[in-house]
């Protein structure tokens, strides 16, 4: 998908702020040929930020530390079904001695 493209999913969106975003490194499109190409994922991302900005008036300089935490959030959401998959193939025993170690204590 294009700018264009991109850019004709939001009413209030411009092509300046969008290109903005692209040279800030909030969103990592492909560039070939001299344009820009947007994936799935990069769409996302700029409704996300354009959520950030609209919806929840995040502040221009708030908004790298936001996608930072985002980012790391995703990244430890991504670890944990490893660990969750991980454990899933472990015997009966082990996954249940697993969930007894992690089990929250009432001291």
């Amino acid at each position: 998908m294009d700018a264009t493209a991109v850019i004709a999913l939001f009413a209030d969106l411009t092509q300046v702020e969008l290109i903005t975003w692209v040279e800030r490194g909030w969103v990592l499109p492909d560039a070939t040929g001299g344009s820009l190409e947007f994936h799935e994922i990069d769409v996302a991302r700029v409704r996300l930020i354009h959520d950030l900005r609209r919806s929840m008036e995040v502040g221009e300089d708030s908004v790298p530390l936001v996608l930072s935490l985002l980012d790391q959030l995703y990244e430890m959401r991504c670890q944990l079904k490893a660990v969750l998959l991980a454990v899933e193939a472990q015997p009966n025993e082990v996954q249940q001695a697993i969930l007894a170690a992690v089990e929250p204590r009432s001291d």
